[in-house]
């Protein structure tokens, strides 16, 4: 019934049921919020045991109200919720805010009386935020409703806020007042009943008052659909959202027979689902507001490059060190503006970036050197620090920032560091619209998260790239494997059947059950070549000596043979074993992995990373969801903290890197067309030099009935 939100946030009318005039009460500190707030539509009190709230008439019942009403605020006990929204119902409103908590947060009774509450709005077609909620606010000077019990109003600004907390919102609140950031809508959305974040983010989507989106999530309601919506958001719209996620640490472990089971922390769809929509994500609320306030009051940078100005010659450093950790560049002046800043500046001063004007820099000296590094077309970007010094003219010094950056389309942010001698120029700073952070590192940080958000909205191919696959034939296999069985193992050598149908680059194989079997397979195949256990009981082969690569002859197959049937006795007794697989030896190159595993929520997550037998202690792997774009396929190569070894280092050649794409590719596909896919491994994938391809090493898939 999410369609009604707009009889939330813009009502003509409200009934607040449960208004009241006792001090301290939630229904007093509403009614009086609306009514302070300036609300623009009518207020109908509804308490059947005072003729009047705050001097407003009042109402027994919401269906005593003679004239129409658009929203109704309810704050009663959890137990009469259903019962209000019935009568809303019959009174033909549409939309409703439960503040009242007491249901499914509490478990018990609570959750049944939420499905009630959800079983009753759904009939009478009533758009529900809430319950266990602080309320809605909206800045829109048309409306100026505040139904909530928040302690003031905000500012008015372009910045949406959604929280599930609405505790968290109040901190919110009186933190971005301190720091002059204002608010288009201030939404708690609580248990989310109803209406989800989803449903938010589509209006505020559309929303013109609206031009950075903040969230406090602390889950999502449906991952593809919120992707989708947060892509448009992003791309189509251009409005910038940053999320603040609980629960990064939750303890989500579970035992996992993958390596991408065992790697995909609980956290793992969420850092998928923010970086391929675009969201910037924070740990915290300084963060939060650090980001929106550079994204409100700046514009986006085109590029990566930053210029630092500054009066000392250690913060400078301290900026420069931030930037590179935040993968930013320290532009490369161009000589004309080094000649221009040379002129402008002391003979002592450094005309370098960053460019250090020294500690006796007067406010002139700030605003040369900013428009000069600003007009360099090398630079995308600038941060201006100032330390307190005596010489110096804080005021004046923060006026004439918007002076020197006029008219220049290119992003300024500030450090004036300090609490107390730099409180002025402060102010008129973030009146001025440049965003000011205590220290330079957090301010590199913000400049950062404007890069990233830049580089997101450059991605031009957005297109699902789909295979020519035999579909019905895997479809078939895995009919056939869970037939008796709610899941099943593949081995390496079922598994890499269907990878072959899905175009995945496998080596030769054959299942070795008797040593008679060796001389004639190895033939065929071609020496050199790797000998497995396949064991459905042995999850990690090399770990019991299951695995022995490079051999080169009759002899050391044979050997090899008896050895690993040795092993594997002598680590489980009884162990299951199918036999030992004989497979081509591949070509040296880079250790990769990919995998898969399917989340409740958020259906097939793909993984990629480095790969090998220490792939569970390096951790060096990112995650997204399926299916994905081709450019999706690109940045998750791109994003491991080991992409430079891909792109050769110390004499090695660059990796396929089009064909490690390739492979994500076709994984994506295959996971997305096969939903009994519980888990999936190729590790490793081993990554030839450019042009040569990749090769599938070894794989393992779980799978489930549906």
């Amino acid at each position: 019934m999410a369609n009604n939100i707009d009889k939330i946030m813009n009502p003509k009318s409200i009934a607040v049921v449960g208004a009241s005039n006792r001090p301290g009460s939630v229904g007093l500190a509403v009614t009086s919020n609306i009514i302070k707030g300036g609300y623009r539509g009518i207020l109908y009190p509804v308490n059947p045991k005072s003729p009047s709230v705050q001097s407003i008439k009042s109402y027994p019942n919401i269906s005593d109200i003679a004239d129409e009403i658009d929203l109704a605020v309810i704050i009663v006990p959890a137990k009469a919720v259903s019962t209000v929204i019935e009568q809303c119902g019959n009174k033909g409103v549409k939309g409703a805010i439960v503040i009242t908590a007491g249901f499914k947060e509490i478990g018990g009774e609570g959750v049944e009386l939420e499905n009630e509450l959800k079983s009753t709005a759904h009939k009478h077609g009533i758009s529900v935020i809430g319950p266990n909620c602080l309320g809605v606010i909206n800045n829109d000077e048309n409306t100026r409703m505040n139904a909530s019990f928040a302690t003031k109003m905000p500012l008015p600004g372009n910045i949406a806020f959604i929280s599930q907390s609405g505790a968290l919102c109040t901190s919110v609140l009186d933190y971005a007042d301190g720091r002059n950031i204002g608010f288009s809508k201030f939404i708690s959305f609580g248990n989310k009943v109803d209406v989800s974040e989803i449903d938010l983010l589509r209006y505020l989507r559309d929303d013109p008052q609206t031009d950075v989106i903040l969230m406090y999530l602390e889950d999502i309601s449906d991952g593809h659909q919120f992707l989708e919506t947060a892509r448009e958001i992003a791309w189509d719209h251009q409005k910038p959202m940053i999320a603040l996620k609980s629960g990064r640490s939750a303890a989500g472990a579970r035992a996992a027979a993958s390596h991408t089971g065992s790697l995909a922390g609980s956290d793992s769809a969420y850092d998928a689902i923010f970086f391929q929509s675009g969201i910037q994500r924070v740990d915290s609320i300084n963060e939060l507001l650090d980001y929106a306030a550079a994204f409100a009051k700046q514009p986006v940078p085109k590029g990566k490059r930053i210029a630092i100005v500054t009066n000392a010659g250690g913060p400078g450093i301290m900026a420069t060190d931030a930037a590179i950790r935040q993968g930013l560049e320290i532009a490369e002046l161009s000589e004309a503006t080094k000649e221009k800043l040379k002129r402008d500046l002391p003979p002592t001063a450094s005309i370098n970036n960053p460019v250090d004007i020294i500690g006796d820099a007067t406010h002139e000296r700030y605003e040369a050197s900013i428009r000069h590094i600003l007009l360099d077309e090398n630079v995308d970007g600038a941060l201006v620090i100032l330390t307190p010094q005596a010489m110096t003219d804080i005021v004046e010094t923060a006026a004439i920032v918007p002076k020197a950056s006029e008219l220049i389309d290119k992003p300024v942010l500030c450090s004036f560091m300090g609490i107390v001698d730099v409180s002025e120029g402060i102010k008129l700073l973030e009146k001025n619209g440049y965003p000011n952070y205590a220290f330079p590192e957090e301010a590199v940080r913000s400049m950062a998260s404007m890069v990233r958000f830049s580089d997101h909205m450059k991605f031009a191919d957005r297109n699902y790239v789909k295979f020519d696959v035999d579909k019905d034939k895997v479809a078939g296999i895995i009919k056939e494997k869970l037939k008796d069985h709610q899941s099943s193992y593949l081995s390496q050598r079922e598994a890499n059947v269907i990878l072959g149908l899905y175009g995945f680059p496998v080596l030769k194989n054959q299942l070795i059950t008797d040593s008679s079997q060796i001389a004639k397979a190895a033939e065929q195949i071609g020496y050199p070549v790797v000998m497995k256990i396949m064991s459905p009981d042995i999850v990690h082969k090399y770990d019991v000596g299951g695995v022995i690569l490079n051999i080169e002859n009759y002899k050391d197959a044979k050997e090899a043979y008896e050895t690993i049937i040795k092993k594997v006795k002598a680590y489980k007794a009884d162990a299951k074993i199918d036999g030992v697989l004989l497979e081509k030896m591949a070509k040296k190159g880079v250790e990769v992995i990919l995998g898969a595993f399917k989340d409740p929520k958020f259906g097939p997550i793909c993984m990629f990373g480095l790969g090998g037998t220490y792939v569970e202690v390096m951790k060096d792997v990112t995650f997204r969801l399926a299916p994905m774009w081709d450019i999706s396929a690109q940045r998750m190569i791109e994003t491991i903290k080991t992409y430079q070894i891909l792109k050769g280092v110390r004499g090695n050649p660059p990796s396929d890197i089009k064909a490690i794409k390739e492979c994500i590719l076709r994984l994506s596909q295959l996971v997305c067309e096969h939903p009994e896919i519980a888990e999936l491994d190729i590790n490793p994938l081993i990554a030839h030099p450019e042009g040569e391809g990749c090769a599938v090493a070894d794989s393992r898939i779980l799978l489930k009935g549906q």
